[in-house]
């Protein structure tokens, strides 16, 4: 595979204009991250109330973690439409209707009357969620290219890395005094908030010469485009598989830790921040490593790692070796590592189609949460035990050390080739 080209702060944007620096820079960032923090505070939010959930609406441990797939749905799905959107009208309508959607799909959460509906609900609120995830995305992709792209990714997993800290531990502090429904209202006032700065701070980053004209034809052709480059498309998939091992472990942690290890509501938001705060911790670091390293490079070994841990954390959980510390140990090394790779991949990814930024992070996206609304049941189809979370989340690291594997040997032995036939 072709390593991404690596540029300075001064190289020009897709726009064709210098790339932000400085205070510009850290505002955009800081802007993006808040609107990014939407998705993670959905998801987590309300994981430490599921078994309150289930027993309200007297639903199975499974069928609740179905309402999980379908924020992840949505999630996906609402990308595939975001982005195109985005691409023709420019970024900040679609990211205002997409977050009003959240606020009204929020609001109608406190009224569910049993987990089906619930679950409908669920897929509209991701759905709105996703005009958040897929703008910044894009915006990134607008404004900032190669090694200051992923930079800037790294950047934003800071600000959205502190939403998982904070989601479970806010959900439990909401527990104390109100019931699951609390949490959805917290989450419509969230998004009210984010819709003010929205509205307010965030710039338009597509300039009308550059967007897509002429209806449903200009968003096929981006879609053709990209499922032609196959280098795209297996980028995409390192960076859903690396998701889907995140995924796996947010879908099953609050019945593995509370139920099977017995932590009460406080204690599990505490327990897994500390694995939030390993995400962090990577994705910050891979800005010192972006300084020696490639991107694929540095994702070629994080999956190296996560699958090393995997299988580690697999061989504690089936044997019951080491309790709850046999279990989390090797898991914060799996979370550590994926965390080199959620900013890394996109940034591969989005870097070989700028003149389709919004539909690019959108086909990203919806892979990424398409692929974890089809994990995050399997955990609870496994038993929802701690060996079933081990599997899925190795599974997916291991899958995907494969694909790059594969792509990277493809790409070297067509570079030897060139090599031999320019010589």
């Amino acid at each position: 595979m072709e390593r991404v080209a690596e540029h300075s702060t001064s190289t020009p944007n897709q726009a064709g204009v210098s790339e932000p620096t400085g205070w510009d820079r850290t505002r955009i960032i800081l802007v993006l991250g808040a609107l990014v923090a939407l998705v993670p505070l959905t998801i987590d939010m309300y994981l430490p109330a599921l078994p309150d959930i289930g027993e309200s609406l007297g639903a199975s441990s499974s069928q609740t973690q179905l309402t999980l797939t379908g924020t992840l749905l949505g999630l996906g799905l609402g990308q595939l439409f975001m982005g195109p959107f985005s691409d023709a009208v420019g970024r900040r309508t679609p990211l205002i209707v997409g977050i009003s959607l959240h606020v009204v799909a929020s609001l109608l959460c406190l009224l569910a009357p049993n987990i089906l509906v619930l679950g409908i609900l669920r897929v509209l609120q991701g759905a709105g969620g996703a005009a958040a995830m897929v703008v910044a995305l894009a915006s990134v992709s607008d404004l900032f290219t190669g090694r200051t792209a992923a930079t800037t990714l790294s950047r934003l997993m800071l600000v959205n890395g502190a939403a998982p800290i904070l989601a479970p531990t806010l959900g439990g502090i909401i527990l104390l005094r109100l019931s699951w429904r609390g949490v959805f209202a917290v989450l419509a006032v969230l998004g009210v908030l984010l819709l003010v700065l929205a509205s307010l701070a965030l710039r338009e980053s597509l300039p009308p010469e550059r967007r897509h004209k002429g209806g449903i034809k200009p968003v096929m052709r981006s879609y053709r485009e990209l499922f032609a480059d196959g280098q795209f498309l297996v980028m995409v998939l390192v960076a859903a598989l690396g998701m889907s091992a995140l995924f796996s472990y947010i879908s099953g942690a609050s019945f593995v830790l509370q139920e099977q290890f017995g932590l009460n509501q406080q204690q599990f938001g505490l327990v897994f921040g500390l694995g939030a705060l390993m995400i962090i911790g990577a994705t910050q670091f891979n800005v010192v490593l972006l300084r020696k390293f490639s991107s694929q490079q540095i994702v070629f070994g994080a999956l190296a790692t996560a699958t090393t841990a995997g299988i580690v954390l697999t061989l504690f959980t089936t044997t019951g070796l080491g309790g709850i510390v046999g279990f989390f140990v090797p898991l914060l090394f799996v979370l550590g590592s994926v965390g080199f790779v959620l900013p890394n991949a996109p940034a591969l990814a989005l870097s070989r189609h700028g003149d389709s930024g919004g539909t690019a992070a959108a086909l990203l996206g919806a892979g990424q949460f398409g692929l974890g609304a089809f994990t995050a049941p399997v955990v609870g189809l496994l038993g929802n035990d701690a060996s079933a979370l081990a599997i899925a989340m190795t599974a997916g690291v291991l899958i995907a050390l494969i694909a790059l594997t594969a792509v990277t040997m493809a790409g070297n032995r067509r570079d030897a080739a060139a090599s031999r036939a320019a010589a």
